[in-house]
């Protein structure tokens, strides 16, 4: 009993300074030596050593989690008696050339008889654009005129459109004829493109969510016939077309931005 005591008291100093190397990086909680003497024995006092957990940051987890996701590429062809991907790509491809065909003819700093053409006019005949009812031509670099001769009945909604178009534009009317005075450019008027930019982006991710959502529910009736394991791939496949697009829109709007921010 008295040798194990001895021996003890012999590696107690080791095996003190062993535990403070392995919990160092955790809790930087060092062990003192005690000098002194008492019955031929040195005296040591080790700190209580607490381990300490260390959490994850929701950075660090987002990260891992990208990391360790798959992308999925299936063959259209083996699935289209499921459902037709290649459908459904159309679909959400078409929902990305609406926005930059939205982008290029009605988000410009300079607007131009162009940026008028597709301007939507609420009639008794249903929604036209106001190329149909009015002739649109420039008269000075700060004037456009919309002549509504043809269908005069309409000029009250055609000035209410092109006001509300979105564009900053204030339009006069004399008669048949619309007078598009325009604005100049300025700091504020970039900023509104760029809020309606924004705006028209997230109607393009709702549309986009729509084709990912009737996807999934025509994919939903061919469950009794199909395996789940199947049924869950082209379920990834579809998710991972829809997040594909809304980050191809993302793109175009930080582009448009930045263009538009000048």
């Amino acid at each position: 009993m008295a040798l194990g005591l001895k021996c003890f008291r012999l590696i107690h100093p080791a095996f003190c300074s062993y535990l403070t190397t392995l919990t160092r990086p955790v809790s930087e909680i060092t062990v003192k030596t005690m000098s002194g003497r008492q019955h031929d024995h040195r005296q040591y006092l080790a700190c209580t050593v607490l381990p300490v957990r260390h959490f994850a940051t929701k950075k660090a987890k987002a990260k891992a989690k990208g990391q360790s996701q798959t992308r999925v590429n299936i063959n259209l062809a083996l699935v289209e008696n499921i459902i037709n991907l290649e459908e459904v790509d159309e679909e959400m491809k078409s929902v990305m050339e609406a926005l930059k065909d939205n982008f290029n003819k009605t988000l410009n700093i300079r607007t131009s008889p162009g940026s008028l053409d597709n301007i939507t006019v609420v009639t008794a005949d249903g929604k036209l654009a106001l190329n149909q009812i009015g002739q649109i031509s420039v008269k000075s670099p700060q004037l456009i005129l919309v002549n509504m001769a043809s269908f005069p009945e309409c000029t009250a909604a055609a000035i209410k459109a092109i006001r509300e178009s979105g564009m900053n534009l204030n339009p006069e009317v004399e008669g048949t004829l619309i007078r598009v005075p325009i604005p100049k450019v300025t700091r504020e008027h970039r900023e509104v493109l760029v809020k309606l930019a924004k705006q028209n982006t997230n109607k393009a991710k709702d549309s986009l969510r729509r084709v990912r959502s009737n996807a999934m529910n025509k994919l939903k009736k061919s469950k009794d016939k199909t395996s789940e394991d199947t049924i869950k791939l082209i379920e990834k496949q579809i998710s991972q077309m829809a997040d594909d697009m809304v980050a191809e829109l993302d793109r175009h709007l930080a582009v448009k931005t930045k263009e538009l921010l000048g």
